[in-house]
């Protein structure tokens, strides 16, 4: 049975490079309370699909008590693309609640910044369905390299340093929250998890960009530091830690609570 089959694989051959940093972002950022409803949000790729699965594992040790509800937005997939997630949920046994929504058509009509409409988009969704079904917290399957990535972003085509944080409280939709507990996985190990077990996830369906699984803007991101890596091993995890280290004395200007302050402000 395929199920068994990638469980043990998760356990046995994948345990120190999925689950022990899966483990780690549970407790390191505290995502996870007692009597926690999580909307798990799966988009059918290997992400999102990963992820539901080490929930699962984490829920099954009971160390806290928490409900795990798995959802899946139909944002105007194909009937293959639907049928694929359908087919890998069931495979997986997760079983997943579907609902619709017409996204893909809204972000048609917009000039530009399609990604980013379509993004706040399906979170404000996701949220709804959540809270519609009891749930406190959504998870989504963004991972280490995707926060890398983001933090040079904000810098190179943003002017600013920020990251993507591994919780975050929503502004619109009280008592909700948003957690990443993938948040320290490799993507390579993912996709080398899902190589040794034959899977086969959804890439991008997006109707809207043609289908083009990564960003052109993200895809330069990702070329240079593959290429910084080469002379510098270590420089991935140093993306990671510099917005852990962030000196206040030594940067002219910072925002707090939606407020800009200067350092001439207590000089």
């Amino acid at each position: 049975m395929k199920q068994v089959k990638v469980e043990e694989s998760i356990r046995r051959e994948f345990h120190r490079e999925l689950m022990e940093p899966f483990t780690k972002a549970c407790k390191e950022y505290e995502l996870i309370c007692e009597g926690d409803r999580i909307a798990v949000c799966i988009s059918g790729g290997k992400d999102s699909m990963l992820m539901a699965m080490l929930l699962r594992e984490i829920q099954r040790h009971r160390v806290v008590s928490f409900d795990l509800v798995y959802i899946s937005m139909d944002p105007g997939y194909t009937a293959e693309n639907r049928k694929l997630i359908e087919s890998n949920a069931k495979d997986l046994g997760i079983p997943l609640t579907f609902f619709n929504s017409d996204i893909f058509d809204e972000v048609n009509k917009a000039d530009k910044g399609h990604c980013y409409i379509c993004g706040r988009k399906r979170r404000g969704h996701l949220y709804n369905k959540a809270r519609e079904l009891g749930c406190n917290k959504i998870a989504l399957g963004h991972h280490y390299d995707d926060v890398i990535e983001t933090i040079l972003m904000g810098m190179l085509y943003g002017g600013q340093i920020q990251t993507m944080m591994p919780k975050l409280r929503s502004r619109n939709y009280e008592g909700m929250e948003l957690i990443r507990p993938m948040y320290l996985i490799r993507e390579e190990d993912i996709i080398k998890w899902k190589d040794f077990n034959d899977l086969k996830f959804l890439r991008c369906a997006c109707k809207v960009s043609g289908g083009e699984e990564v960003s052109s803007k993200r895809l330069e991101i990702k070329n240079l530091i593959a290429s910084l890596k080469k002379d510098n091993p270590a420089v991935e995890a140093n993306i990671f830690r510099s917005v852990e280290n962030i000196d206040l004395d030594a940067v002219i200007g910072f925002k707090k609570d939606g407020k800009r302050r200067s350092f001439l402000d207590d000089y």
